[in-house]
């Protein structure tokens, strides 16, 4: 039977938020959680709330601030409240809430859900160890009883108090999205604390009171925070009880990223880093798409998707408790699927910046360049993992004057033994009366394979590397159709040379 509490939770709306701090790099791990978040709203057609937490000035930057924003807008994922945005809970930038915390703080030292702590780390672990216990066990809720007397005593030595949470004196229990129930036992959360010394408030105070004004319904994180949360619940209790809020949000917490070796996928990892992927020549929805997978799947039988599809399959309680590893292979799979799927004119958008930054063409591409690049588009599109590797396959549609063979491919394919086939293939060619990609072919297997009886596997491979410089090319034919008559036979002239 359906209880008022879930009768009223049902018709909440939607609110989740995407809330990273802004230190270092973006992390795979950190944008698998937004677009969670990002698809658990457009699936609800709830309100993404994106919210930076940028209290620990130490460690956060204005530049990272701006790679988040730079990660986002790359991706596609969208905000409806937040930086650049607005919204009715504005301002979404913690550093610009500091008023709210301290307000919200008072008001909760006052209602005595807070409390006056002055015990330093020194003192509760020689406490411990007086009391025959661990003296790392953590602190032993030894100020939340403290007299008015004792109090004032401490003020009069000038210590600073920091703020600690009062925990219940009962078990604390909740349903994970994820996981599903979850307790942790009275007594196991020593008392917390909320605000420093100094009077900032930390990441349990700020945290939940946003989210708590923010009308957050569904709080999607990493795993990482699960520890956290009987602390957060409490708060949340706590907070109803002064008319801050009137509900505590649902909890949803998300398998772990793993790296090589069962470790935590770690910044140091080059796979971790967001923009490695974008440099490289990821498709947005093709990293979408395998962040997707660390941790839900579509269907059993399908692992390539769109973002829409996504939105409209997805089901936080289809998401696995088990931790995910970032398999790279997996994910260039995924990726070159997608590439495959562009149309040409989109394909050909998008292949030409990493031409650019790879010194294929210039910063400015003429619309003879774009037109040869148009036309190259069928013949690597179909090859390519990532679109950077288009500067190898198609750098030789460019070099001029420049061109050479790599040496390596060289080595292999253009030894003394490759002269016959060279001079066979110019012999051939030459006397092409028209310059087609179906003439090249037959001239070079009447030339080498028949003429010379050497297979066409062998016969072909110093001929590709002649002309386009490697051992792994577009198609052969095709390629010399685009390079043209003399260029061809001026670089098989130069390799036989």
């Amino acid at each position: 039977m359906s209880t008022p509490e879930a009768a009223a939770t049902a018709a909440r709306p939607v609110r989740v938020r995407f809330s990273p701090s802004p230190t270092g790099i973006p992390h795979v791990g950190l944008i698998r959680t937004a677009l969670y978040n990002w698809t658990f709203a457009r699936h609800n057609k709830g309100t993404l709330v994106f919210r930076i937490e940028d209290t620990d000035a130490s460690r956060d930057s204005e530049e990272s601030y701006q790679a988040l924003l730079d990660a986002l807008r790359w991706l596609g994922l969208d905000w409806d409240e937040g930086p650049e945005v607005g919204g009715p809970y504005g301002p979404y930038r913690q550093s610009e809430r500091r008023d709210t915390y301290a307000d919200i703080a008072q008001r909760l030292l006052a209602a005595d859900e807070l409390y006056e702590s002055y015990s330093s780390p020194e003192e509760v672990e020689a406490r411990h160890k007086a009391a025959g216990r661990d003296p790392k066990l953590g602190y032993d809720n030894y100020d939340r009883d403290l007299t008015d007397e004792q109090l004032a005593a401490f003020r009069a030595e000038g210590r600073n108090a920091v703020l600690r949470l009062r925990m219940p004196d009962r078990d604390i229990t909740f349903t994970d999205l994820v996981r599903g129930e979850i307790t942790f036992p009275a007594g196991s959360i020593p008392d917390p604390v909320l605000v420093r010394g100094n009077g900032d408030p930390l990441y349990t105070l700020t945290n939940p009171v946003d989210d708590a004004l923010m009308r957050i319904s569904h709080v999607l994180r990493g795993e990482d925070l699960l520890s956290s949360t009987p602390r957060q619940i409490a708060l949340y209790e706590a907070l109803q009880r002064i008319g801050v809020t009137d509900f505590t949000p649902e909890f949803g917490h998300l398998p772990f990223v793993m790296g090589e070796g069962n470790k935590k996928l770690s910044k140091r990892d080059p796979q971790s880093n967001l923009f490695h992927h974008r440099d490289r020549g990821f498709l947005p929805e093709g990293l979408l798409n395998y962040l997707a997978l660390l941790g839900w799947s579509i269907s059993e039988d399908r692992d390539v998707f769109s973002l829409d599809e996504m939105v409209e399959a997805f089901d936080i309680s289809r998401v696995s408790a088990n931790p995910a590893r970032f398999d790279q292979k997996k994910a260039d799979a995924i990726n070159s699927a997608h590439l495959r799927a562009l149309a040409p004119d989109d394909f050909v958008g998008r292949v030409v910046p990493y031409l650019v930054k790879g010194g294929v063409l210039p910063a400015e591409p003429t619309e003879q360049q774009l037109a040869i690049v148009r036309a190259a588009a069928p013949l690597v599109q179909e090859r390519l993992i990532v679109l950077s590797d288009a500067v190898g396959m198609m750098g030789f549609l460019f070099a001029g004057d420049d061109f050479a063979p790599e040496p390596e491919s060289a080595r292999k394919a253009l030894g003394a033994d490759a002269a016959p086939v060279l001079e066979a293939a110019i012999n051939a060619l030459d006397a092409l009366p028209e310059w087609t990609a179906a003439g090249i072919e037959q001239a070079l297997k009447d030339s080498v394979v028949d003429g010379l009886g050497i297979k066409p596997r062998k016969a072909f491979a110093p001929v590709r590397v002649a002309v386009t410089g490697r051992t792994v090319s577009p198609p052969l034919y095709e390629s010399m159709e685009l390079l043209g008559r003399a260029v061809s036979l001026q670089r098989l002239r130069n390799a036989l040379g």
